[in-house]
């Protein structure tokens, strides 16, 4: 049973990663941390997709937590593996850094990048044993360019791309690649807030991204036909910024 974990995979491009996952042949655990009716959708998606999976409820941010739940799973599935993990998992507390709190710096840091390492440190002896792995982070425009309001999410995604490109460094002779993707706007409930209407003037496509393109860009990296790429990170922002 070939097996992905996609975190924060109950809504928006999370959700999309699952459903892609699952018409490529792979088991889902699909984690989540609160809302059980989005999880519990996304689940019934990727089985109409012809796929299933499981729910794995925990907070990335939680480091206790999080590798809890999945030495737990690993321990239930001694036979079994996670082969593909995608960091999805994210948050944004956006504001000026003037008038940014403490509490909003530093749950966007432990969610966005602490996160990283919670789930992905438990993930990858078994990796190593096995010769075989795929991670693909997913960071974003704010970490390739920056964007004012957003040092928190910037310094969080920014520092996530660093952490592939070196991970790759140290992970590739067992045959496992780490890659990250950096949307642009995506229509989800992320960009909530944001004016649709005048940043698409700022986009040479002129219109923000539908998730399941962000998608297919994961389940490419997750595939056999991505396997001499490694350590890249890979814009899907429609002409935003290269």
């Amino acid at each position: 049973m070939k097996t992905a974990l996609v975190t924060g995979g109950s809504r928006g491009i999370g959700r999309a990663v699952c459903i892609r996952l699952a018409r490529q042949g792979y088991y889902i655990l699909i984690n989540y941390q609160s809302n059980d009716t989005a999880a519990e959708e996304t689940l019934s998606l990727v089985r109409e997709a012809g796929g299933d999976g499981e729910l794995l409820r925990f907070d990335v941010s939680d480091r206790e937590s999080a590798v809890a739940a999945i030495v737990q799973w690993q321990t239930d599935h001694k036979d079994e593996y996670v082969e593909v993990l995608v960091n999805n998992a994210g948050i944004r507390r956006d504001n000026l850094l003037v008038w940014m709190e403490s509490e909003d710096f530093d749950k966007v840091l432990k969610t966005n990048l602490f996160s990283f390492y919670n789930v992905t440190r438990p993930l990858l002896q078994p990796m190593i044993r096995h010769k075989y792995g795929r991670i693909i982070n997913m960071a974003s425009l704010s970490g390739v360019k920056g964007l004012p309001g957003q040092c928190n999410y910037s310094a969080a995604k920014g520092g996530l791309i660093a952490a592939t490109k070196a991970l790759a460094q140290e992970v590739g002779r067992k045959n496992i690649t780490v890659n990250a993707v950096a949307p642009g706007f995506v229509k989800t409930e992320m960009v909530e807030g944001l004016d649709e209407a005048e940043l698409k003037k700022m986009i040479p496509l002129s219109r923000f991204a539908e998730a399941d393109e962000v998608a297919a860009v994961v389940a490419f990296l997750a595939s056999e036909d991505a396997s001499y790429i490694t350590g890249e990170c890979i814009n899907v922002n429609g002409g935003l910024y290269t």
